[in-house]
């Protein structure tokens, strides 16, 4: 992980029962494993067994082409899928154009790999035990960990198994589907008791910087409560976070996602990479977790047909995660430039700069080339740059915060309070402070979240929460009642014998 902060060295075999391979939301027994009562007795232990829970949440590559980012972006109205083509990487076209069904690989290994980070958290919360202030720490980053890949499940999917326990084998395929309301009853839970034995961000050392801290948490809470429509206790955790004085905006959207910007003053959470690991083309781990981040390489303008500009850093790539030319009209019509720029560019600015773009007809694209997370060569290593992208999935950071408390004031019927902190990220972008109220200042902070968000996996979920979705993804086939929610993987219905989703 990010210059190795998150990189464990001599893994316990203890923590090695979740296979990439698993036929089930849970883990299959790994024969030979150590047993749980002779592990996670030593603050080594359990910082060991804590750390594997980051670990695998930076698996978006652990089998096939499979990201959870992926799965958040691609059913919004920010890109289209791209590629060579209609067959190139068929579950992410297939989630672009809502034709996916439940046998999706990159829902199913979405879900999987989340549930994964769910089974290593339980198992430090289930086996840690407090005696040291080391342990209570950690046991409360895993409840944050939890808590927050419960909530990628409970927003994408609804209903979902809930397990916070160390379950027996014969009961693996017996764990029905949760409702929503219990899915979100535990994460608050998980999250009001992690609270308070979470540091703030300032007690963390470098090495650290990975670890949810207590803004990280009050954060998570707020985010919860506001998807559950609680609109004032979410504006009460958003404002734990804004009055600890422990995040800033950076100057620009730029430096947010520059590499002097990870872990930087408007972090939250990040999901951490490494540019050192020199992979080739013959030692990266295909099928596998690289510590790299494989999926810059994938979003990157199509290098078949793109030549970069000579004083620019953005470099080609595979072609996917191609911006629509709505996206564009929306900061043209916003006056938001200084923000495009650092989010989306488009042909012509490429070929003003001295680059080049060579089919006009190439599949899924519309003019124009994705910058939020470029394909920079100042954020790649050696020997290969295209392996070996160390840039971090940005997950919560103080923009989404300020623009959540925005919302949830506004619901509560505090609207200066959410016009001060929409105009806190507008200003940051050098935009007109916004003065309208009622469903107009609603109307802005929708509009705000589409441009601030762009490209960062909230849209799609936005809209459905909003009851937008039809609306703006309508004509992209997006079908309501059925697309408001992801199908249960097929596999999953199967052997576990869940109920799907309505629809499909």
């Amino acid at each position: 992980m990010k210059k190795n902060y998150i990189k464990v060295a001599a893994f316990s075999l203890a923590l090695m029962a979740m296979a990439s391979g698993c036929d089930d939301f849970l883990d299959q027994e790994v024969p030979g494993k150590l047993p749980v009562e002779e592990f996670y007795k030593t603050d080594a232990d359990a910082l060991q067994a804590t750390t594997a829970v980051y670990d695998i949440m930076q698996a978006h590559y652990n089998s096939g082409w499979s990201s959870i980012y992926m799965v958040k972006v691609m059913p919004s109205d920010e890109s289209n899928a791209g590629g060579s083509g209609p067959g190139d990487q068929p579950a992410y076209q297939t989630l672009d154009n809502f034709n996916f069904d439940s046998e999706n690989d990159a829902i199913k290994w979405g879900w999987r790999l989340t549930y994964s980070a769910i089974y290593r958290a339980n198992k430090v919360i289930n086996n840690v035990q407090p005696e040291t202030d080391l342990r209570k720490r950690l046991i409360a980053e895993a409840k944050f960990l939890r808590a927050f890949n419960y909530f990628e499940l409970v927003s994408l999917w609804g209903d979902v198994p809930l397990v916070t326990g160390d379950i027996p084998i014969d009961q693996w395929t017996s764990t029905g589907r949760a409702t929503k309301a219990s899915v979100y009853a535990q994460i608050e839970k998980d999250l009001q008791e992690a609270i308070p034995d979470l540091p703030l961000k300032s007690v963390y050392g470098g090495g650290e910087r990975f670890r949810a801290s207590k803004g990280t948490a009050q954060a998570m809470l707020g985010k919860a409560l506001l998807f559950q429509s609680k609109w004032a206790d979410a504006a009460s955790q958003f404002e734990n976070v804004i009055s600890s004085n422990q995040y800033q905006l950076e100057p620009s959207v730029g430096k947010v996602f520059s590499e002097a910007g990870e872990f930087g003053r408007e972090s939250l959470f990040e999901v951490s990479y490494t540019r050192t690991q020199s992979y080739d083309w013959g030692n990266f781990p295909w099928g596998g977790q690289p510590e790299s981040n494989i999926h810059l390489q994938l979003m990157g303008p199509r290098s078949d047909f793109y030549k970069k500009a000579p004083a620019d850093s953005l470099i080609g790539g595979w072609g996917f995660n191609s911006p629509k030319a709505k996206l564009y009209q929306a900061f043209v019509a916003a006056g938001d430039v200084e923000r495009r720029r650092a989010t989306v560019m488009s042909e012509a600015e490429l070929k003003a700069m001295g680059g080049d773009w060579t089919n006009a007809n190439a599949y899924d694209y519309e003019g124009y080339f994705q910058r939020r997370y470029g394909t920079f060569s100042t954020q790649t290593g050696t020997p290969v740059a295209e392996l070996n992208y160390g840039t971090n999935w940005r997950m919560i950071r103080y923009a989404d915060v300020l623009l959540m408390a925005a919302e949830a004031h506004y619901r509560a019927g505090n609207e200066a309070k959410s016009r001060e902190y929409l105009n806190m990220v507008r200003l940051r972008s050098k935009l007109a402070p916004v003065t309208a109220t009622g469903t107009a200042l609603f109307n802005a902070i929708v509009r705000e979240r589409q441009l601030e968000l762009a490209f960062e996996g909230f849209r799609y979920v936005d809209l459905v929460r909003w009851g937008l979705a039809a609306q703006e993804l309508g004509p992209l086939g997006y079908k309501e009642g059925t697309h408001n929610l992801l199908p249960i993987p097929g596999e999953d219905i199967r052997t576990a014998g869940l109920m799907q989703n309505p629809g499909y």
